[in-house]
């Protein structure tokens, strides 16, 4: 495309310009100094330890499916090579587990959050997110959040595919909260009006999760 022309109108790119204009996916968070990188009560590990609910479902690639519902403009449901035909990012995070450890400088490959909402658009009554996983865990989120810049849906860790005790074949990160929000073997994503509580939040943990200020219980 030459620098004169502009993209075809379509209503992918008009939802994207009505984002702009509401600011909508800006969480108003700054990048912290070095310092300020490791969040209170973390401690640093270089492995990564398996924790979930007991459970690691098979899912073979020809029954694997994405569901993206709820107030979105257009629901999806995708399979296996047409989740691998979106377009594909690498980001690099860290991980804050709610069970204090911390792992620095993760390599991610996989299909950007935002990407998968440029998909499905977002009505402008979508405040929040809730997660089902094949194991049947669900987590909330807000939709905010869920569409951070380093957010993803990942289906490859330092190179290699994910692991089906890491969540593989795809799992979601977001990076600025608690790991018990990045949910393992992403079946449903749930756009929703209001904020729900999922699995561990009705089991007394945070409705929000954000490590800097330490919130992992309800009372946090």
């Amino acid at each position: 495309m030459s620098d004169d022309q502009t993209p075809t109108d379509s209503k992918l790119t008009r939802s994207k310009r009505r984002w702009a204009e509401e600011g909508k996916f800006l969480t108003g968070r700054i990048s912290r100094p070095e310092t300020e990188r490791l969040p209170p009560g973390q401690h640093l590990v270089k492995d990564w330890p398996v924790l979930d609910l007991g459970q690691h479902p098979i899912i073979p690639p020809d029954t694997w499916r994405l569901e993206v519902r709820g107030l979105v403009e257009t629901p999806l449901d995708l399979t296996w090579t047409a989740f691998q035909a979106l377009e594909q990012s690498t980001k690099v995070t860290d991980i804050h587990c709610v069970t204090t450890w911390s792992r620095y400088d993760n390599k991610w490959k996989g299909v950007s959050t935002r990407e998968l909402l440029d998909q499905a658009m977002p009505k402008p009554e979508a405040h929040y997110v809730m997660l089902t996983s094949y194991d049947g865990y669900t987590t909330n989120l807000p939709l905010s959040d869920f569409a951070a810049e380093d957010a993803i849906l990942a289906t490859s860790w330092e190179g290699v595919p994910l692991t089906r005790n890491h969540g593989g074949p795809m799992r979601l990160v977001v990076p600025h909260l608690y790991f018990w929000k990045s949910a393992k073997w992403l079946r449903r994503i749930e756009l929703l009006p209001a904020d729900a509580a999922g699995f561990w939040e009705k089991n007394g943990y945070h409705m929000y999760g954000d490590p800097w200020r330490e919130q992992r219980y309800s009372g946090d």
